[in-house]
């Protein structure tokens, strides 16, 4: 089983009680029990000053600024900004630390979108990007160059789910001065916080877990308080801020976050342990599983070793093919970490733009299935998955 943590420092509850309850101003008679949306973008201005001016573009709304505090005590951090998506997080965090000739270091095992920002949008920007395979010995530390600003990983990697051990990485960030920025959406801060072990700046797509039910386009950045607002000056100015429905939204999925995210890696612990029994099966990529090659890793830094799953079967993408036109109950979708069991096909989404051998190269061959769990009964999505591979 994955190691108990103590509660961050940060925080005098645990993350199940932050959830619902962090960052919310002390109740009064009379009150909503339910934090109220604030449908509006523009907020009255005191006379003669722009002291306290609430703009939605700002990012400092009433229900930006009490979401903000909640996600920031989750994550252990003195500051959190939630953006319209993801990718906004990704892009308006990086670019808040990098320059016109500056150098990033990345691992390789990244989401389509991230791969595709780095090695075409930055490169016009004059931002040069090196892909590093992160489980090759002291491979960063190689890399570094004096333009070097910061390293990104994503872990767990989505959708091949290794884990990448980040303690080596810290170290080496530290002694360098480099900022270490973790994408950690496969894990929720249910599973991991990985600034309690050195990251700098944390990055999740809010869309998956944070949200948790397929209806909220978001992104969140976490990190210390000087480095958001460098983050925020980049939102405003590009366009990244969400609605005050979004976020009103994003708060009430993140009230069962824990709930949620436990029962999830229940059930994929579960269907792992199945389909590692399956002939039909040729590899089972799970953390929790024994045989996986990063579980000693993933035990020793998760909470949880997650929802997440991925088959590679037997047939490759033919058999692929054939299995999920028989699914019945698991629905063929992109996204992930909603109350919906859904399986998608990494060579037709996240990963589409890359060639088959790119894929392969990466760990994602033809006939790659990744598979987020709900919250379904799990002897029925058992059920529907045997159908299928029969």
């Amino acid at each position: 089983m994955p190691r108990q943590k103590p509660k961050p420092s940060t925080a005098r509850h645990s993350l199940a009680t932050l959830a619902i309850h962090g960052g919310r101003e002390a109740h009064r008679a009379g009150d909503p029990v339910v934090g109220p949306l604030v449908q509006s973008v523009n907020h009255l201005q005191a006379l003669g000053t722009a002291d306290g001016l609430k703009y939605t573009r700002y990012g400092n709304t009433p229900n930006a600024e009490r979401l903000q505090k909640r996600l920031a005590l989750l994550e252990g951090a003195e500051a959190s900004l939630v953006l319209s998506s993801g990718m906004g997080a990704t892009a308006c965090a990086l670019l808040a630390l990098l320059r016109p000739g500056d150098h990033l270091l990345s691992s390789m095992y990244i989401y389509g979108g991230t791969h595709r920002l780095f090695l075409e949008e930055f490169a016009s920007m004059g931002i040069e990007v090196t892909l590093v395979d992160p489980f090759e010995p002291r491979s960063f530390r190689k890399r570094v160059k004096k333009e070097t600003r910061a390293i990104f990983v994503e872990s767990p990697v989505n959708p091949t789910c290794r884990v990448i051990d980040l303690r080596p990485l810290s170290y080496l960030t530290k002694e360098e001065g480099l900022a270490l920025v973790v994408d950690s959406t496969f894990a929720s801060p249910v599973n991991f916080r990985p600034i309690e072990i050195g990251a700098d700046v944390v990055i999740h797509s809010a869309t998956k877990y944070l949200n948790g039910h397929h209806d909220v386009l978001a992104g969140v950045v976490s990190g210390s308080q000087p480095y958001i607002e460098e983050v925020l000056q980049k939102e405003m100015l590009w366009g990244q801020t969400p609605d005050p429905f979004a976020l009103w939204l994003l708060e009430r999925g993140l009230k069962t976050l824990d709930v949620r995210v436990k029962r999830a890696n229940e059930t994929a612990m579960a269907i792992a342990e199945w389909a590692s029994e399956r002939k039909e099966v040729k590899v089972v990529h799970y953390p929790g599983l024994p045989s996986h090659e990063d579980h000693k890793v993933a035990a020793e830094l998760l909470d949880g070793f997650g929802g997440m799953l991925a088959l590679e079967l037997s047939g490759g993408g033919k058999a692929a093919d054939r299995f999920l036109r028989k699914l019945r109950l698991v629905t063929h979708a992109p996204s992930l970490g909603g109350v919906d069991t859904l399986v998608c096909e990494p060579r037709y989404t996240s990963h589409a733009k890359m060639t088959s051998a790119e894929r392969a190269r990466i760990g994602i061959p033809d006939g790659f299935l990744r598979l987020s769990i709900g919250l379904e009964d799990p002897d029925d999505l058992i059920a529907d998955l045997e159908q299928a591979l029969k």
